[in-house]
């Protein structure tokens, strides 16, 4: 029992209740304006074009203010200001189950007629609990009256006649049940109307997929940190650990090479903390660090650093290298830098073979190195798949593996 009267009762001192209830009024306020342009401009309009005893006929009259009513709120639901404002009342009053989007701008011509199609229905369910709001109420309170008076539902001098006395006295029960009744209603086109935003205003097709290609441009500007910071910072690194361990072992023996060593740490590290300033300046989404990006025309500076650390490197470079696009020059430095790291983390002081070769369609990068006998445990190989990555987005090819002995990474990018 006590739970059919909290079922019955219950929503009348809900908060949602009256939030609600809120939103479904300003729907009757936004059909005011309408309504009185209807009277104002309908009748005279009918009485020109129409025959007298046509124009003035009631039914004619309200069909024609129905549809005026609907041609003009169609029209100012058009504006794009209208779908914010409805759109972030409706979340504020009707709860968390209206989509975000709906206080967004439509962005396309589907978003804008679901937007009018909304705000449609919005003020014809508020013209409807607005009109029992208004009576509702007043019915209640005259309710109890009534039974002394003899009169219920007075309005403009044109009261319902009801006996005075115990006759009467169902009217005040009648009143309630009705009010109650209403608070049952009002929840209803509450939730109603929360379940139609999220078809009215919710994504549409070309939202999600806007959403969708905003997502891949994310994952990929992830991905392209990642191989910065794997390829630059991780290249750093890499001859940092190798020097100061080779350093370590022969700091008393050769004290000239240990300072050769240091140098190299040194200058590895200052261009690794100029390489993470431009990457952090990426991630804060403000301007980047000073430090250019390096291309090809760096490559001797590349090559003095791998050469300090112990391997030798035979270069043979044809064509028109300085005159690359800075975008191919940029990714071939990347993948250069890689194959030369690759080498000293796995294959130590050994001797590598690179050829750089700018032809008129392509730029060849092929950079090999001897087996050895004791490889370097796997961490993943996200070295090969940044060089791969970098090569797509260029619409180029990477190639690396074993052949007769030597590992070879074969990169083919097309100008």
């Amino acid at each position: 029992m006590v739970g059919v009267i909290r079922a019955i009762f219950g929503p009348v001192g809900w908060k949602l209740t009256y939030r609600r209830w809120t939103y479904l009024v300003l729907g009757a306020a936004l059909i005011v304006p309408f309504a009185f342009a209807g009277v104002a401009i309908v009748p005279p309009v009918l009485r020109l074009l129409l025959p007298a005893d046509t124009a003035e006929q009631p039914l004619v009259v309200a069909v024609t203010m129905a549809l005026a009513i609907v041609v003009w709120a169609a029209g100012t639901s058009f504006i794009p200001a209208v779908r914010v404002v409805e759109g972030t009342a409706a979340r504020e009053l009707l709860g968390s189950g209206v989509p975000i989007q709906a206080s967004m701008r439509a962005t396309n011509l589907e978003a804008r007629w679901k937007t009018c199609q909304w705000f449609l229905v919005h003020i014809v369910v508020g013209a409807v609990i607005g009109a029992l709001t208004l009576f509702v109420p007043i019915g209640l309170l005259q309710s109890f009256v009534a039974p002394f008076t003899g009169e219920w539902l007075v309005i403009q001098d044109s009261p319902v006649r009801v006996p005075a006395g115990w006759q009467s006295a169902w009217i005040p029960a009648v009143a309630v049940v009705m009010t109650v009744l209403l608070v049952h209603l009002v929840n209803l086109a509450g939730v109603g109307m929360t379940k139609l935003s999220q078809v009215l205003l919710g994504p549409t097709p070309a939202d999600h997929l806007a959403e969708l290609k905003q997502r891949a441009e994310q994952l990929a500007e992830r991905n392209r940190l990642a191989r910065e910071l794997h390829d630059s910072v991780g290249h750093a690194l890499s001859v940092v650990t190798i020097q100061a361990s080779a350093a370590g072992r022969v700091l008393d023996t050769d004290p000239k090479f240990a300072q050769r060593a240091l140098s190299a740490i040194e200058e590895s590290a200052r261009a690794a903390l100029a390489d993470l300033d431009h990457v952090l300046g990426l991630l804060r989404e403000d301007k980047p660090g000073t430090q250019p990006q390096h291309t090809l025309a760096d490559l001797d500076h590349l090559l003095g650093t791998i050469r300090l650390a112990g391997v030798t490197v035979e270069t043979t470079i044809t064509g028109d290298v300085p005159g690359l696009p800075f975008a191919v020059s940029t990714e071939a430095y990347r993948i250069v830098q890689e194959c030369l790291t690759n080498a000293l983390k796995h294959a130590g002081k050994v001797t590598v073979t690179l050829g750089v070769a700018a032809g008129h369609d392509a730029l060849e990068v092929v950079a090999a190195n001897p087996l050895t006998g004791h490889p370097s445990p796997p961490r993943g190989g996200r070295g090969i798949a940044g060089m791969r990555e970098r090569a797509t987005v260029l619409r180029g090819q990477i190639e690396a593996g074993p052949d007769a002995g030597t590992w070879r990474v074969r990169a083919r990018i097309p100008l």
